[in-house]
């Protein structure tokens, strides 16, 4: 393993509309950057202009070539200051076509990687050409890096195929007005991929300064969130927020880092997360959107839901379980999240006694219900195949009405023979998905929920890291427009929560239940209290339907399917 130690930084300022001047600010944030004596330097998205444009023509003129004086005065910069550079600009290229690429120059000067984005958003699609090809993992004295930009990071696939193809260290560059990007988007990809990430944000309008007021007039979104939302930052591989800068300050931020240790995929209990995964069922993420269609949505409006938390486990657990259940039915509650009330480490020493408390678990569970009600939990079970599988069930007044295994293997459940595959359940309020701890973890799994429609997630789960609670499974609702319970008992990671995907959603449509809240795709979260033991929610199933998140740009279907082949293959 390179145990070699490096400083990164990022460096966040504003970008106007005089390409002359935003090449005078990009060299001097290099300079400033340089005081901090970083090996690599990370800069926003768009550096030669914002992205805003009058026509196509305009969008040429202001647009930079790789030989050009603007990227040729970014590599001099590199070479005098002798640090790696990362700057994203609009390229127009040789053919014609104009591209929002990332391009990393060494302390010589040289370009050695250039990576076009992925997934542009909104009126991105109107002016600029996408990637035709997976970007580079480049080879350097620093660590294997690879490049992306903004709306390439607020779905998984792009870092999760540059991380698939052996990258340590990730380098993101945005052009962002949304909150989510510094708290949620940015940091999950570190965890999920077990890298670091370094990501550039901007300050300042992100429009014209002179069309701020019309265009949030037009719009109805407050000019505050028509800014750069900042927040640029350095993230481990275990999700720590290593250096963030401020909401709206230029500035540089930087931190020490080991690229080496991304090289370790290993969770607490031994679980290499890449070497567990399951490409063979990945298949309809690289598949292309147009030949598939989802099954009819069937989700209600609204419904009712309780996240419950005994706070123990055993016996004592189910009895508070009960209580907790009966209080949620009795209120109205239809759907109801219980935590594992068997831990691994329990399951693990007497496999027996547990099958035995889990049928014990269910016939408790299932008198709580009535009606259309259903209870949600996970515990080790004989599956109808005669397998011993750990799974998440759903639970109605007539006994267990679902069973999802666990399909990828873990250690700390070595025991369970994984599953074929995911399933999901049709009740009379949508179509919805239990799942284990240790299948969460991977964003795979929600994607192959969402392209199969389901409309609302449950996992029961026993965390092992403080970024399932944070980060982890808030971003898996975003990220796919899904409703989700996660249940989990009190610990030092975390406290359960629940997420309610909003009504109103594409931006710049009109919106009638909401003001804009700078929010780009994470729903409304709801978090248990420390202490706490119960969290009534309602949530809606029906939003579920409506995954664009901008204009031409839909959170599943616009995902990068051409380029997923790292995914469905490794």
């Amino acid at each position: 393993m390179n145990n070699k130690t490096i400083r990164v930084a990022a460096a966040q300022f504003h970008v106007g509309t005089d390409v002359e001047e935003n090449l005078g600010t990009v060299l001097r944030m290099l300079d400033q950057a340089a005081e901090v004596r970083p090996d690599l330097v990370v800069l926003p998205e768009f550096c030669n202009h914002l992205s805003w444009y009058d026509s196509q023509e305009h969008c040429a003129e202001v647009s930079v070539t790789l030989d050009g004086a603007f990227l040729q005065a970014v590599a001099e910069k590199a070479r005098a200051l002798g640090i790696h550079v990362v700057v994203n600009c609009t390229v127009r290229r040789d053919d014609g076509t104009i591209t929002g690429s990332s391009l990393m120059y060494s302390p010589e000067g040289q370009l050695i990687a250039d990576n076009t984005k992925q997934i542009y958003i909104g009126h991105e699609n109107d002016f600029l050409e996408s990637a035709r090809e997976p970007g580079p993992v480049v080879d350097t004295p620093l660590g294997r890096i690879g490049l992306y930009a903004c709306m390439d990071g607020v779905i998984n696939e792009p870092p999760r195929t540059l991380a698939l193809r052996g990258a340590e260290l990730l380098c993101n560059s945005l052009n962002s007005f949304a909150g989510d990007e510094g708290s949620l988007h940015v940091p999950v990809r570190a965890p999920e991929n077990h890298v670091f990430i370094v990501a550039a944000n901007k300050v300042g309008p992100l429009v014209p300064e002179a069309l701020l007021v019309p265009v949030s007039e037009a719009t109805g979104i407050p000019q505050k969130f028509l800014c750069g939302a900042g927040e640029s930052q350095v993230v481990a591989p275990d999700g720590t927020v290593l250096a963030c800068a401020s909401t709206d300050r230029e500035e540089v931020v930087y931190a020490d880092i080991q690229p080496g240790l991304a090289n370790d995929k290993r969770r607490g209990d031994g679980t290499d997360i890449f070497a567990s995964r399951r490409p063979e069922l990945y298949q309809p993420i690289a598949a292309d959107p147009a030949t598939q269609s989802y099954p009819q949505w069937c989700g209600a409006e609204s419904v009712a839901a309780t996240v419950v938390d005994p706070l123990t486990h055993g016996r004592d657990g189910l009895r508070a379980a009960v209580s907790l259940v009966r209080e949620a039915v009795v209120a109205g509650a239809q759907l109801v999240a219980v935590p594992p009330l068997l831990s691994a480490e329990a399951i693990a020493a007497d496999l027996p006694a547990a099958l035995d408390f889990s049928g014990e678990i269910v016939e408790s569970l299932r008198q709580c219900c009535a009606g259309d009600g259903v209870v949600t939990t996970a515990l080790p079970m004989r599956c109808d195949d005669g397998q011993l599988r750990y799974c998440a069930v759903v639970v109605g007044e007539t006994g267990v009405l679902f069973c999802q295994g666990q399909v990828h293997p873990s250690e700390r459940f070595a025991w369970s023979i994984p599953a074929v595959g995911f399933e999901s359940l049709e009740l009379p309020f949508g179509r919805i998905a239990a799942i284990t701890s240790d299948d969460s973890i991977y964003p795979e799994t929600f994607r192959l929920l969402a392209l199969a429609g389901v409309d609302t997630a449950v996992v029961p789960l026993e965390p092992q890291e403080a970024w399932e609670l944070r980060t982890g499974l808030l971003e898996r609702s975003a990220e796919n427009r899904i409703n989700l319970l996660a249940a989990a008992i009190s610990s030092p990671l975390g406290q359960g929560f629940a997420t309610a995907l909003q009504r109103d959603f594409t931006v710049m449509t009109p919106w009638k239940e909401r003001p804009f809240d700078g929010l780009l795709s994470q729903p409304e979260l709801y978090r248990l209290v420390a202490g706490t033991q119960s969290l009534a929610v309602t949530i809606h199933p029906a939003a579920a339907g409506n995954k664009e998140v901008s204009r031409n740009t839909d959170l599943v279907a616009s995902r990068p399917w051409k380029l997923c082949g790292a995914i469905t293959s490794q």
